[in-house]
């Protein structure tokens, strides 16, 4: 069974389904750090820099092993030319 199919099968549970829907925003956000980050050719530590930070602090962010603050994302977009924009829909 290939992964994508293991989640299409398991998105049927609702307790699963719940959880997943809850991860998308880090999820998205860690994506789009990454795209920023190769389109501009960056380094995590060039980044770091640019923020303020160690480059393990980015490493964790993108590998999802650290749940950042607003802060923490209002330096990353700044490093990467971007403003932090949150919103509720």
């Amino acid at each position: 069974m290939t992964l994508d199919n293991y989640v299409k099968k398991s998105l049927k549970d609702p307790e699963f389904k719940k959880a997943y829907d809850a991860l998308e925003p880090e999820y998205a956000l860690k994506h789009r750090l990454i795209e920023l980050r190769m389109k501009k050719k960056l380094s995590q530590q060039e980044i770091a820099t640019r923020a303020g930070t160690h480059q393990s602090s980015i490493a964790r962010f993108e590998h999802g092993d650290y749940s950042p603050t607003i802060s923490f994302l209002s330096r990353l977009a700044s490093a990467v030319g971007m403003k932090l924009e949150v919103r509720f829909v």
